[in-house]
């Protein structure tokens, strides 16, 4: 890619909505209610190229800005051509890792870790679910997707004989540092925390966090951030 510097959050967050565009134009199944959009997009466009401007009406990020992100890990596109859309849509991916295959494990199988679970989209992106574990013994024995949800007590003995990559925390916030201490210990590298904590992990691990009421939150600004303005100019 020829790019030494960090790249910002900001920039990375935004690759996927990148990376999700692109595969739709690349996309023609016609048992998608969308194939007539996308065979519409191909005449229209040309599947082969896509210009930033055509971008930035897709997507929502103004075209200046895609450029910004995209020149980040490379050179891209040509001015008056545009960017070849196999070509980036390829490298978008090599970028967020999705050429690799990942295990994961879910600690915590209540109705978000059952909902994780049976994403099957997850699957189809290389992250591949090898095992739930949770305390409740009302659920253990389950089966989700035609993975037996076992005793968080074998957790320690599946990951040492298990590969995983990633562990995926769906426990009360309570439960949470426990089960990261034991998945860091394991030598799990990388955590995806539905726990509404702050994770203390070594240096060497990195942690995704989805913290659900937060962003509820934020969506409950933003509905009313018209009227809290409004009051203040009155």
């Amino acid at each position: 890619m020829g790019k030494s510097t960090k790249i910002s959050m900001a920039v990375i967050r935004r690759l996927p909505k990148y990376h999700r565009y692109l595969g739709e134009l690349l996309s023609f199944s016609k048992s998608s209610p969308k194939y007539l959009w996308y065979l519409g997009e191909l005449l229209e466009n040309d599947i082969d190229r896509i210009s930033s401007k055509e971008l930035s009406e897709r997507i929502g990020f103004t075209a200046s800005q895609i450029r910004q992100d995209l020149n980040c890990f490379g050179d891209f596109g040509q001015q008056g051509y545009g960017y070849n859309v196999r070509e980036l849509y390829n490298t978008i991916e090599s970028i967020l890792g999705l050429y690799k295959e990942y295990n994961t494990v879910i600690i915590g199988s209540g109705n978000l870790g059952q909902a994780v679970a049976n994403y099957i989209k997850f699957e189809k992106l290389g992250f591949h679910l090898k095992g739930i574990f949770d305390k409740n013994p009302k659920l253990i024995g389950i089966k989700i997707r035609d993975i037996e949800i076992e005793d968080i007590d074998e957790l320690p003995g599946f990951l040492r004989k298990t590969n995983i990559d990633i562990g995926i925390i769906c426990v009360p916030k309570e439960s949470a540092q426990e089960i990261a201490n034991t998945l860091t210990e394991s030598g799990i590298k990388a955590i995806w925390n539905f726990a509404p904590v702050d994770l203390e992990i070594p240096d060497d691990v990195v942690v995704e966090n989805v913290h659900l009421s937060e962003s509820l939150m934020t969506l409950s600004y933003r509905l009313n951030e018209a009227n809290l303005f409004k009051k203040e100019e009155e």
